[in-house]
């Protein structure tokens, strides 16, 4: 269930590509908004393991006087595999609605025995990240943690929805994207090489897509560094469509099931 876990945080990790310059950011076409939900099926074959559903909310909130949207996304096991590791996550985010830039990020975890409960807010201005944590053994917060990070950082769900306002129309094959993201008090340099574009077979049809392979360290779950394949409709949703996993224990798919169009503006 490890590999599950690590797959559910690929969705939006793939996406923290950092903004080369300011006015990219402040020049994106927004093409999400209040109400949209994407579904998503976790399985081994025919097997399935777990389902994960992305969220935006209805409701702009309003974050050190920033209107944000609000996201969610939960992941859970199911079947067999709810039976040997219950998984019950719940990752957030509040981004401002004019440049996307995470105001404040949050991680409930239900993982088996495994429990965390942890809010970062993002200070831009002074390129700061404050860490709160909560002890479940000793039932209180703990101290707040400073980070350095750099200007405009994204978290893991944040950096999902800026990559729907990012132009791959300049990359070939080959081409390496390095990000910067920060995770868990500390920020981590990961890269990602553009394949192609192909056409993909899903729930929502055949869809023309791009195709992004993470390079993986060497590591005991997955089989080689280029052992994940993500597929993004290519078009001005991006969309992510199916994620594909070659592990040494076998195959582990994650595939869309179903997407519902928010209000845009």
């Amino acid at each position: 269930m490890r590999a599950v876990i690590f797959l559910f945080c690929l969705i939006p990790l793939l996406a923290l590509l950092p903004p080369s310059e300011e006015n990219q950011r402040q020049g994106h076409k927004i093409t999400f908004g209040p109400g949209e939900e994407l579904n998503y099926r976790v399985h081994y074959g025919f097997l399935n393991a777990a389902v994960a559903r992305m969220v935006i909310g209805e409701d702009i909130h309003y974050v050190n006087g920033q209107p944000c949207m609000k996201i969610d996304v939960y992941g859970e096991s199911v079947g067999m595999f709810d039976l040997f590791t219950r998984i019950r996550d719940n990752w957030g985010t509040y981004f401002d609605t004019t440049n996307i830039r995470p105001a404040r990020f949050y991680r409930v975890l239900e993982e088996g025995k495994y429990r965390k409960n942890e809010v970062v807010t993002f200070d831009h201005s002074r390129e700061i990240a404050y860490t709160r944590e909560f002890s479940f053994s000793q039932n209180r917060w703990k101290p707040v943690v400073e980070a350095k990070v750099p200007s405009n950082v994204q978290d893991l769900v944040s950096g999902y929805y800026f990559l729907r306002t990012y132009d791959f129309s300049k990359n070939k094959p080959g081409d390496l994207i390095t990000l910067k993201a920060f995770f868990d008090k500390e920020m981590y340099d990961f890269k990602i090489r553009f394949v192609g574009r192909e056409e993909v077979k899903t729930n929502l049809g055949v869809i023309r897509s791009l195709v992004l392979s993470p390079i993986m360290p060497e590591n005991s779950l997955f089989d080689g560094e280029n052992s994940i394949r993500i597929w993004i409709s290519d078009d001005i949703n991006k969309v992510p469509l199916k994620i594909k996993a070659n592990m040494f224990v076998g195959a582990v798919e994650i595939d869309i099931e179903s997407f519902k169009k928010g209000k845009v503006k």
